[in-house]
């Protein structure tokens, strides 16, 4: 990004977030876990997650970094705007750190912009190729944010069946897309664009936001789906084509992504395709969507 100039976006250091804010997703007592593992050196919450003696105030500052990003799409100031931050955020369940995560980042912001910036609906895409777990849970009965996860399944943390719908009044708010193992651009953009898009336009968010991993990429070592670095850029290019059509702002926040050159080519044509947005090209509906649009047509009206 700095060798083409950032893109034109600006860059901001991002704050810490407050106490409140963050509480208002994760109980006082996790948060003061987290903090004590980190402040005795570090520790493991699970083999895959582990802390050093930085990762509490790191964890803090990736949670702000997301809420000072809501804060400039809601008041205007930004149209767009990507909060690079580690450690991710999807996997973090209320009192559950897990899968690289110990804040659920993008989680946290949805919570500040409905609670404090007077938002009342708000689309949340995951594109990360593993199942945003917490972030399903966190709202599954809250109608006023509708979830889309595109997700490889089988594979960790081995939840987001098309089955699971949401629950309570947000019943039909969760959107899960499953694909399988070596799915690319057929399956992932006929899915985005003929399921996810299709309901967001009814739902007419006031706020996009995006759980944007990389690691659906061939070149990623955890997973095993087949989109390029390009594929990223044609997904952005959806999203903001939706998000434009309700002169809503569009956030992203960086989830996975393990292989670096995949990881560094497609977060600067995803955001590049974000902030100049245009035309996507037309995709056909493949199987999976239609078979996706069967269940999810109960609630939304998208073609089967």
């Amino acid at each position: 990004m700095s060798e083409r100039g950032w893109l034109g976006f600006e860059r901001r250091e991002a704050p810490a977030v407050e106490r409140e804010v963050l509480t208002a997703v994760h109980p006082p007592g996790y948060v003061d876990r987290i903090r004590a593992v980190s402040e005795r050196g570090g520790g493991a919450f699970d083999p895959d997650t582990v802390a050093s003696a930085g990762s509490y105030t790191a964890a803090l500052h990736a949670a702000g970094g997301a809420c000072a990003m809501v804060d400039a799409l809601v008041s205007g100031e930004a149209g767009v705007a990507f909060c690079g931050m580690r450690p991710p955020g999807h996997h973090a369940e209320p009192e559950t750190a897990m899968g690289f995560c110990l804040f659920n980042n993008i989680a946290v912001a949805t919570r500040h912009a409905l609670d404090s910036l007077g938002v009342e609906r708000v689309f949340i895409l995951d594109w990360d190729v593993h199942h945003g777990n917490g972030t399903n849970d966190i709202f599954h009965s809250d109608p006023r944010v509708l979830f889309a996860s595109i997700h490889q399944s089988p594979l960790y943390p081995g939840t987001g069946e098309l089955s699971d719908q949401g629950s309570g009044d947000g019943v039909g708010y969760t959107l899960n897309l499953p694909v399988p193992p070596g799915s690319g651009d057929a399956e992932w953009q006929s899915l985005l664009e003929h399921v996810a898009l299709a309901a967001a336009r009814t739902f007419q968010p006031e706020l996009v936001l995006v759980s944007a991993g990389f690691d659906a990429h061939r070149a990623d070592p955890l997973a095993a789906c087949r989109l390029s670095s390009e594929s990223f850029g044609e997904l952005a290019l959806r999203v903001r084509a939706m998000a434009d059509s309700f002169e809503a702002p569009v956030g992203a926040v960086l989830e996975g992504g393990y292989d670096l050159e995949a990881l560094a080519s497609s977060v600067t044509i995803a955001l590049d395709a974000l902030a100049r947005g245009g035309e996507a090209p037309l995709v056909d509906r493949h199987p999976l969507a239609a078979e996706a649009a069967r269940v999810v047509g109960r609630y939304w009206p998208v073609a089967a």
